[in-house]
């Protein structure tokens, strides 16, 4: 894609000061343990700008990482840049790439805008390794003869690489990055050091536009100090189109230089002041990486056991520090927080310096919010005040959190059950089947379920309920109690036995022959349960013949007095049952059978 610069955009650089858009170099990231960096980038730019006789520039470039069989990559961060307000959709390896960060800047004398992107690509680079890295759709041609006639068309990339190697020294990186500019000088403090052995100390430069034919009072020093690395980079001309690494000095307009520093700072020093000065070449810096053999602690924790009475909500927990791989002492008084997600337990704090290689044991209470499931996941991070800040400078900053997964002596959870319900047989009497209560109130499958008549029995674990699939219970309705046990603990929850009165199923069959068998006219769950009822047998033409209630025995084919003989001739009859049940507001009627 081609970036243009609106003539608006353009105007509004102009009146806008070189302050305003320079982003002072300051520290991005610190990295403790045995690393070392190098650089990997390339240019976009054909020949020097100051001796380009067309305004052509490339939108690819490729550059070769080569690293040790023991390197191992830690890191790695991409950097871009150009001239113009900037292009952010560019690809590595094929890969579409789009910035963390931007740094933008404005030639003071020119008003022309130039800009650098920034992208953290560790997984990217730790995934591909060594190889040949291609930075493509960095598209400045349509900005390129603007800035041709002021002589600051460039573009570039460059990628750096934090390598861990177990035969290293134990080193501190610093990482910092922005973007100043001269003429005619800047200065910059470098901060956050820790400098206990200056053997091998090193510092590099990424650049931009740079010129090898304009050395016009440039320096380069470091605590007074002027850095060179001759023939590659001469005293005056310390940024010129170089690559430290590959020896190449054809880097156009941009420059990886890697110095050796180590007689230019001191053991103990905690700042570095690094100044450039020219009066004619216009460099940017982009980024600085220093590195250090460095004497600090490096703390970390293990929480090794814990214990928990059930249901108090509060867990006794041990745990060491230890201060093993170090170089360095880790002072008394170091904290260590608690965390359960972002909550704050509480902090603690070292009781002696633990010597290098060294260890202390610990004890703590810690109270449980109530909010936080029987499960869960305390964090224990050492040199944390509470605030996820350190407050010792350590080796290593990311080793000092140690997880545990909890399991609290807390009751079961349980599904709640609803009231189970079973047809009357009888004066509140039922049988019930409550056995599939059994997983339904579990709310973990491990958890073991008794049943009980009593609170006191299901407290207790006595008395249990075997026979779950056909209970009978005399009267209802009836409170029935279950235990769930979990490892460490039990809780009690309830449900009813209620009835209702089911609809009675009649036998329309009555052979009143007193053999015993059919004499009435009998209907199952009547009796008992709607003992309101009243029932009229009528006959095929319609004549009321017999009523009878719960006071009455079953009809056995007698004719009321007033209507007829007293027995009733064998043939089909009527009846018309009231229940006189608020359930059931219409009577039911059928037809029956008389034989004889």
């Amino acid at each position: 894609m081609i970036k243009k610069i609106t003539l608006s955009l353009f105007l509004f650089c102009l009146l806008i000061p070189e302050s305003l858009f320079s982003q002072d170099i300051s520290l991005y990231t610190q990295i403790n343990g045995r690393y070392d960096f190098t650089f990997v980038g390339n240019t976009l730019n054909t020949n020097e700008n100051s001796f380009m006789s067309t305004p052509t520039i490339l939108t690819s470039s490729s550059a070769n990482l080569a690293l040790g069989p023991s390197d191992v990559i830690e890191r790695a961060y991409l950097y871009w840049a150009g001239c113009g307000t900037g292009d952010f959709d560019v690809q590595l390896n094929g890969i579409d790439i789009t910035p963390d960060r931007t740094f933008s800047i404005v030639q003071a004398s020119s008003g022309w805008p130039h800009f650098s992107a920034f992208k953290d690509i560790t997984a990217q680079v730790q995934a591909t390794g060594n190889g040949t890295y291609t930075l493509s759709d960095l598209d400045l041609t349509a900005e390129i003869p603007q800035y041709f006639q002021n002589r600051t068309n460039f573009g570039g990339w460059a990628i750096i690489v934090v390598y861990q190697n177990n035969t290293l020294p134990l080193n501190q990186l610093n990482i910092y990055d922005g973007m100043q500019a001269v003429p005619d000088r800047i200065d910059i403090t470098l901060s956050s050091l820790n400098v206990i052995d200056n053997f091998d100390a090193k510092i590099g430069f990424l650049a931009w536009e740079g010129d090898v034919g304009i050395a016009n009072n440039e320096s380069l020093t470091i605590n007074g100090n002027v850095l060179s690395n001759p023939p590659l980079n001469p005293s005056n001309n310390a940024f010129n189109s170089t690559n430290s690494v590959t020896g190449s000095n054809t880097l156009y307009n941009m420059d990886l230089d890697i110095y050796n520093i180590q007689n230019n700072i001191a053991v103990g020093d905690t700042t570095a002041d690094i100044s450039l000065t020219s009066s004619q070449d216009y460099v940017m810096i982009n980024a600085i990486v220093t590195k250090l053999n460095s004497q600090l602690p490096d703390a970390t924790i293990v929480l090794n056991s814990y214990t928990t009475e059930c249901n108090t909500g509060m867990i006794e927990v041990d745990y060491t520090v230890f201060n093993v791989n170090s170089t360095e002492f880790l002072p008394a008084n170091t904290p260590i927080t608690f965390y359960i997600q972002n909550t704050v337990l509480g902090t603690f704090y070292t009781q002696n310096d633990i010597p290098i290689g060294g260890s202390e044991n610990g004890s703590v209470v810690l109270n449980i919010p109530s909010a936080v499931s029987t499960n869960f996941t305390l964090t224990a991070v050492v040199d944390d005040n509470g605030t996820g800040t350190g407050i010792v400078s350590e080796l290593l900053e990311t080793n000092n959190t140690f997880e545990a997964l909890i399991d609290l002596k807390i009751s079961p959870t349980f599904n709640f059950l609803t009231d189970l319900l079973s047809c009357n047989l009888g004066l509140t009497r039922a049988i019930f089947d409550f056995s599939n209560y059994e997983e339904l109130v579990k709310s973990d499958p491990s958890h073991i379920v008794t049943f009980h008549e009593s609170y006191n029995d299901a407290v207790l674990n006595i008395n249990e309920i075997f026979n779950t699939t056909n209970y009978e219970s005399l009267t209802t309705p009836k409170e029935i109690f279950i235990r769930i046990e979990n490892e460490f603990c039990f809780s009690i929850t309830s449900f009813k036995l209620r009835t209702r009165n089911c609809p009675p199923e009649v036998f329309n069959a009555v052979s009143a022959n007193n053999d015993g068998l059919n004499d009435g006219f009998f209907i199952e769950g009547l009796r008992d349960i709607f003992v309101n009822f009243k029932i009229e047998i009528y006959n095929r033409w319609g004549r009321h013949i017999w009523t009878g209630d719960n006071s009455l025995p079953d009809w056995d084919g007698k004719v009321l007095k007033s209507v007829g003989p007293d027995d009733a001739p064998a043939g089909t009859y009527y009846y018309i049952l009231y229940l006189n049940d608020p359930n059931y507001s219409e009577p039911l009627t059928g037809y029956l059978y008389l034989t004889r």
